[in-house]
């Protein structure tokens, strides 16, 4: 009786260390005998910042579908966070929400949630939960800078360590998860493959964001944020608190060019003033700043379209940021990348084979459709945005959306189709399905609120804080 050839070792390597290559090798772990990360920089032991992250410094959260995707490559994740001081901010009953069609109320009923923390925080614990498996290996201080194969195949990566020396690493699949900085066009040219097109949308907002003592409890404390209003005749400009870890506020303001925020902190409050409303800066005055004011410039939405490519090589499949990247203000950056992954590791059950990786390659271009329609379908109307011009299909569209916002300021029914699409749990397609539009056209069934909506035990909080600033020193 002759023994079954066993296969060879199937190896993988994914390029960067960031949270969409963790959740890459997360992915490939069970289905793939090693996977190595190779990252550019040293990755740190705690919850502390990363070389090559500017973004961290600014808000960050999961949507649900995200958090779920986390769970469902790494289970206990979302628990680990918590534990950790993350919140759970269910929606839309945690939320002081001020949309450019008013403020939305805090419904009893809870139809999603958001976890929010620092992205340094979720950084180390994905990170634990991924290299905690002895399958999985990391180099630092080594930068891919080559794809080895041809047009038909590639069969590693070429690495580059601190001292200059380079190596090859061969795998049966590499994974491009390098962010923004990705090299995959070049590398694809190289290799004879062209015609890859990019979308480019860049409202030009610019984010200010630092840490702030809360001056109350954290947990069960609500988000905050106050909406851009693209309609409006001056330059866009936003903002929002979250409660994190360690008893904190990250706080980000967003504002377009002719009236950005800056890195002065002296001025940082003082913007959040500027926003439609005050709620944001009449808060800050009680916290304690933490940090310096830190800017980013990097906020516009960039996509490639791999999916589109013929011919595309096997063993290569590009995600997260280094397919597409989001403006921040929308909150589904890592919530796509872990989504992304998941279908990643749902594709591989039934083995690496002919056709894996361009099959990948357009179920992950699937995951990115209702986030990028979002992002886009939002910045196109900003008057600063450039890279796309709405059509008048785009305008008839953002009045229908508008109004079913401004129906969603008074009717659960419209409040959760909105949501259910934000939380990356629907389809943009379903806001227009009969029971939704028919919603719309009866618009809000409760009058529009005049203020925000505190509990009264934060009633009580915020008054207590106004009684000691008023009380003599």
């Amino acid at each position: 009786m002759s023994e079954t050839p066993r296969r060879s070792p199937a190896r993988a390597v994914v390029v960067g260390g960031s949270i969409a290559g963790m959740l890459a090798a997360a992915a490939l772990k069970e289905h793939v005998d090693s996977v190595e990360i190779i990252e550019a920089h040293e990755l740190p032991e705690g919850p502390e910042s990363r070389t090559g992250v500017p973004q961290a410094v600014h808000i960050h959260f999961l949507q649900t579908g995200g958090a779920e995707a986390f769970e469902a490559l790494l289970p206990g994740t979302i628990d680990l966070l918590l534990a950790a001081g993350a919140n759970r901010i269910p929606v839309t009953t945690n939320m002081v929400i001020y949309s450019p069609e008013g403020w939305y109320r805090r419904w009893k009923r809870t139809t999603h949630y958001l976890i929010t923390a620092s992205r340094d925080l979720t950084d180390h614990i994905v990170r634990g939960q991924v290299l905690k498996d002895p399958r999985v290996s990391v180099r630092t201080h080594t930068k891919a800078v080559a794809l080895l194969g041809n047009h038909r195949h590639v069969t590693g990566v070429r690495v580059r360590a601190a001292d200059g020396t380079e190596d090859e690493l061969r795998a049966e699949l590499v994974i491009d998860a390098s962010g923004r900085a990705s090299r995959a066009p070049q590398w694809l040219t190289q290799l004879g493959i062209t015609g890859l097109t990019e979308d480019h949308i860049d409202s030009g907002l610019v984010y200010a964001s630092r840490f702030y003592r809360a001056p109350v409890p954290t947990h069960n404390w609500p988000v905050i944020a106050v909406q851009a209003d693209p309609g409006l005749p001056r330059p866009a400009n936003a903002g929002g608190i979250l409660p994190i870890e360690g008893d904190r506020w990250h706080v980000s303001l967003m504002g377009a060019p002719g009236g950005h925020p800056t890195s002065d902190p002296d001025a940082f409050e003082a913007y959040a003033r500027t926003l439609r409303h005050p709620i944001m800066a009449d808060l800050l005055k009680y916290a304690e700043p933490l940090t310096d004011v830190r800017v980013t410039h990097s906020t516009a939405n960039r996509r490639y379209y791999y999916e589109r490519l013929t011919p595309w090589p096997e063993g290569l499949v590009v995600l997260g940021d280094s397919v597409a990247a989001f403006n921040p203000l929308y909150g589904h950056g890592m919530s796509v990348a872990a989504q992304g992954a998941v279908a990643l590791r749902d594709l591989l059950s039934t083995g690496l084979t002919a056709g894996t990786a361009r099959r990948a390659q357009r179920v992950i271009g699937k995951c990115i459709d209702p986030a990028w329609a979002l992002a886009v379908g939002a910045d196109i109307h900003f008057p600063t945005t450039t890279g796309k011009p709405p059509n008048l299909a785009d305008r008839l569209l953002h009045r229908y959306v508008s109004r079913l916002s401004r129906t969603a300021t008074g009717s659960f029914h419209a409040a959760t189709a909105l949501t259910d699409v934000l939380a990356l749990k629907a389809p943009p397609t379903s806001l227009v399905q009969p029971s939704t539009l028919l919603t719309a056209l009866i618009g809000p069934l409760r009058p529009l609120l005049d203020r925000p909506q505190f509990t009264p035990t934060e009633r009580r909080l915020l008054s207590s804080l106004e009684e000691l600033a008023a009380s003599p020193e």
